[in-house]
């Protein structure tokens, strides 16, 4: 595949289609997750250990085959993108609860920029619109911080959680694109998942996070966010990233932050500070550089 994967591979209707699905998807995902009581490790222990098993019968039936010959080194690659996932949420979800979604989701959109940098610290040279997009970016989430350092240290605090988030994100992203070069798609998810799953676990368990005894209203909130986001939002994008190539997936990923903004000003009545919309705007834009000029392994799968 080349780089150019807009010029190669432009969408039909029906990726279109499914690509706007899956923005939906992933949009009302950080908009529903700020609305559930439940601490946000069970949220993403839930989260992560349905989707294990949503995918394990597609592993055991259509895919059973990609086992044979299986190593445990080949599965490294993805319990090591399952670790990466389960620091990404705990990192990025309080921030929904710190800041405001529009603000969370436009910082933790910024994981193609640390993918970039890891490819730049490992030897790759960037071109010149990937760094001008850095610096885009980079503005864009100081201005971000800046408005909301007049609004509390907490929220500052969101913000920093919400590029950790990212960072996180950015080594989900590399480990799970090493592994999917040994491993079907389903047994990178199944292991992936589970790990994450699993980490999460032993994380609540060590701060003494209950995982259970929930509202009704949590837990079908809870339901709600598995499936927009593994389903509609992970499961979709997957489905067409095949035709229509990384590029324009991550570039339509990035509508997930105006998505955010629609759906968290309609169910939480929230709005952001208008000074902060530009720097949200930039981070989209500083993004979009990067997203167009990089290469296709670093680009992202949605992890929110």
């Amino acid at each position: 595949m080349t780089t150019d994967a807009w010029a190669l591979h432009r969408p039909g209707a029906r990726d279109v289609g499914l690509m706007a699905v899956a923005v939906v998807g992933i949009s009302l995902s950080g908009p529903l997750t700020a609305m559930v009581l439940a601490p946000v490790l069970a949220i993403a222990f839930w989260r992560n250990a349905v989707g294990a098993a949503a995918m394990l019968p597609v592993l055991l039936t259509r895919e059973r085959s990609t086992l044979q010959g299986l190593r445990l080194r080949d599965l490294r690659s993805s319990a090591l993108a399952g670790l990466f996932l389960a620091a990404h949420f705990a990192a990025w979800l309080p921030s929904l609860n710190m800041t405001t979604v529009a603000a969370s989701i436009a910082l933790v959109t910024t994981t193609p920029i640390w993918t970039a940098l890891a490819a730049r610290i490992s030897g790759v040279r960037l071109p010149a619109a990937v760094w001008w997009g850095l610096v885009i970016a980079v503005v864009g989430a100081a201005l971000i911080a800046g408005v909301d350092l007049t609004v509390s240290p907490r929220a500052v605090a969101g913000d920093g959680l919400a590029l950790l988030g990212a960072v996180a994100a950015g080594g989900y992203v590399l480990a799970g694109a090493r592994a999917r070069e040994r491993l079907a798609t389903s047994a990178y998810t199944v292991v992936c998942y589970s790990i994450c799953a699993l980490v999460l676990a032993l994380a609540a368990l060590v701060v003494g996070v209950p995982l259970s005894g929930f509202s009704a209203r949590d837990w079908w909130l809870i339901a709600a966010i598995t499936f927009v986001a593994q389903l509609l939002g992970h499961t979709v994008f997957n489905l067409v990233v095949s035709t229509v190539g990384p590029t324009i997936v991550s570039l339509a990923i990035l509508l997930e932050v105006p998505g955010s903004l629609i759906v968290a000003l309609v169910l939480l009545g929230e709005t952001p500070p208008l000074l902060a919309l530009p720097g949200m705007a930039a981070v989209v834009v500083g993004v979009a550089l990067v997203v167009r000029a990089s290469r296709p392994r670093t680009l992202v799968e949605p992890a929110t």
